[in-house]
């Protein structure tokens, strides 16, 4: 941006004033006075590249905020902390009115913003992502160490894409609830993550779908997925299989075991545990407990949602290219069977000592 030999005066001027004649600038009412900020509310120093200048700066309409319209002693503000910004920013009285408040921007807008001119966009003091890890050392921690990072904080509006940094109706200064914000970023197709891998479009899938596994119908992504940051695959909270096969350990089904009983899988023979068992041969145990090829749980159900209940699937992605192995289940009164799939068509009744004629 090229600027004017007013401009430069003007520049000049303010930051002979320094970050003192702005920091001084305090709420009415006690005890909300703000402290000083680390940084410079003066305008940037000349020659250094100016991205971002607020209107009446640029325009040297300094009496918009100060007393005076002269650069070189300006005098007092006209009216202290946040008013002063809402003077022309009247929509943010409104949102700075939500049930959800960020302290910062209730103390001083200046907190985040340079009143003056900045490097950065909106006038932010330093880059978002730092400026908002700055206070939140906890997420900065989270997100820069896990091994499976979100974009959604690298990209696009970074920390904004997913909160109002001003106020908000839903608690975390969320944009939206939040499984409508989760539902609606990924509800695009097309979308890989960081291995390579498509993405669902969850939208079209969930309408498609109408047994929803129960986190889902309790719209609780947070139940088995971290936002900022996860050490496991899909930003899981705990360890789930990420493939079709697996040896069978415990601690590898951390995710489901947090609801499911995990005798589920370690006990050979139940009549009460699962009615996936042919009289009372456990067979969801007899497909996961292997100490090689066990069967893992994406391999028959859908964890979000299917057609089918208990999130049966109609088929499995099955090696590298995608392919759709069909399981081509069908429920019974007593049972259920599987034909032609990995496996010729068997049946099972799991009523307690009837167990099915094998095909």
């Amino acid at each position: 941006m090229a600027m004017t030999p007013k401009l430069q005066a003007l520049l000049a001027a303010a930051t002979l004033l320094g970050a003192p004649a702005f920091a001084a600038d305090a709420p009415a009412k006690k005890p909300a006075k703000p402290a000083a900020p680390a940084h410079s509310l003066a305008p940037l120093p000349l020659g250094e590249k100016v991205g971002w200048s607020h209107a009446p700066f640029e325009a040297g309409d300094c009496s918009i905020c100060h007393a005076k319209n002269d650069p070189k002693n300006p005098g007092p503000l006209t009216k202290t902390g946040n008013e002063l910004c809402f003077t022309c920013h009247e929509e943010f009285a409104e949102i700075m009115a939500r049930k959800v408040k960020h302290p910062p921007a209730v103390q001083a807008c200046t907190n985040c913003h340079n009143p003056h001119n900045s490097r950065e966009r909106k006038l932010l003091v330093a880059e978002q992502t730092a400026l908002c890890f700055g206070c939140h050392a906890d997420i900065k921690g989270i997100s820069e160490k896990a091994r499976v990072k979100h974009a959604a904080l690298t990209t696009g509006s970074k920390c904004a894409n997913c909160h109002n940094p001003h106020g908000a109706h839903v608690e975390h200064l969320l944009v939206q609830l939040p499984f409508d914000l989760c539902v609606n970023c990924h509800s695009k197709d097309g979308v890989s993550d960081g291995r390579g891998s498509t993405l669902t479009n969850f939208t079209k899938w969930l309408e498609a779908n109408k047994v929803w596994h129960a986190p889902v119908e309790a719209k609780d992504c947070s139940a088995c997925h971290k936002t900022h940051g996860s050490e496991n695959f899909r930003l899981l909270v705990a360890e789930y299989p990420a493939k079709f096969y697996a040896p069978y350990d415990p601690k590898n089904y951390a995710l489901c075991f947090g609801c499911h009983n995990d005798k589920v899988v370690s006990e050979p023979e139940t009549t009460t545990l699962t009615n996936f068992r042919d009289g009372s041969r456990n067979l969801h145990y007899l497909h996961v407990n292997k100490a090689d090829r066990g069967r893992t749980c994406r391999a028959c159900h859908e964890v979000h949602a299917a057609q089918q209940d208990h999130q049966i699937r109609d088929g499995v992605p099955y090696g590298t290219k995608g392919w759709v192995l069909k399981l081509n289940y069908t429920k019974t009164p007593g049972g259920g069977s599987c034909a032609k799939t990995c496996h010729e068509t068997k049946s099972y009744n799991n009523q307690a000592g009837q167990p099915a004629k094998k095909k």
